[in-house]
């Protein structure tokens, strides 16, 4: 029987297992079914995802991002934060100045206590009023890339929203193929304040946050709704674990530039996972 040594960590409610395989003791090929299994909330330890630390030739770590369900994404705002944090701490690295390699670049972090900042990369695909239509319903969506995909729609009455089917029919609907979609519904509270619950991609499931898609929301917010102007923006985004993330970003010659997600993450426990 085989032993691993993890470690879990949450941030803003969105819960990962660490494991680094610096040492590369355990197999790449590996980490798909490995990821399935520890991520189980019955039959193992139980996570929105495995983030697996590998060396690095362009940065402190690089972080590869396995959902629940197996399969690998680009990038997580949440995981990210959780990384640096654990970098930060076991490594003991520039709390300041950290840099992750992910599949969607390299992602520079602070760590000031619990309070972890990234800086993500720039999105793309910016599409608004997308007509889809959806259990008879035309829904006009947005979309946007922060990283991984997600599809943003405005609504009112958050609380009354059938996140889990509606999230799910839009996740696997034929104008988001072949990749599919994040879901983020979202309600806005002010004009810097918003409240977002989020149908995950490879979760298949409502998680309590997610960060990037809080980050896509807030994009979208200032894109539709006041104008998209030439400024620096400050977005709160609260989520459904009841945390608020702040999103930070520029509009520069109608470009969105030096996002930067912020919110609390913390170590949970350590221990060893048999396989």
């Amino acid at each position: 029987m085989k032993k691993i040594d993890f470690t879990k960590m949450v941030a803003s409610g969105n819960d990962f297992v660490v494991i680094d395989n610096s040492n590369k003791a355990i197999k790449s090929e590996g980490y798909k079914v490995l990821a399935k299994k520890i991520c189980n909330r019955k039959f193992g330890i139980g996570a929105d995802g495995l983030l697996v630390l590998e060396n690095s030739k362009i940065a402190d770590i690089r972080m590869r991002i396995f959902n629940a369900d197996g399969s690998e994404a680009s990038m997580c705002g949440n995981g990210s934060r959780c990384i640096a944090l654990y970098i930060s701490s076991k490594h003991r690295l520039d709390e300041k100045r950290l840099k992750i390699e992910t599949k969607a670049g390299i992602i520079k972090a602070g760590v000031n206590l619990d309070n972890v900042k990234i800086n993500l990369t720039d999105p793309t695909d910016i599409q608004l009023n997308i007509p889809v239509r959806v259990n008879g319903r035309l829904l006009r969506t947005d979309f946007i890339n922060t990283g991984v995909p997600h599809a943003v729609i405005f609504v009112e009455g958050l609380d009354k929203i059938d996140v889990f089917n509606l999230g799910r029919s839009l996740r696997y609907h034929k104008r988001f193929k072949p990749e599919g979609t994040n879901v983020n519904f979202v309600e806005v509270q002010s004009s810097n304040l918003i409240k977002v619950r989020t149908y995950e991609r490879g979760v298949e499931d409502e998680t309590l946050a997610c960060g990037t898609g809080a980050t896509a929301s807030a994009i979208i917010l200032v894109y539709k709704f006041f104008g998209y102007p030439e400024s620096s923006h400050v977005i709160k985004v609260k989520t459904k674990g009841a945390e608020t993330l702040k999103v930070f970003f520029k509009n520069f010659n109608n470009s969105i530039t030096d996002v930067w997600l912020e919110g609390k993450a913390r170590f949970v426990c350590e221990g060893v996972y048999y396989v």
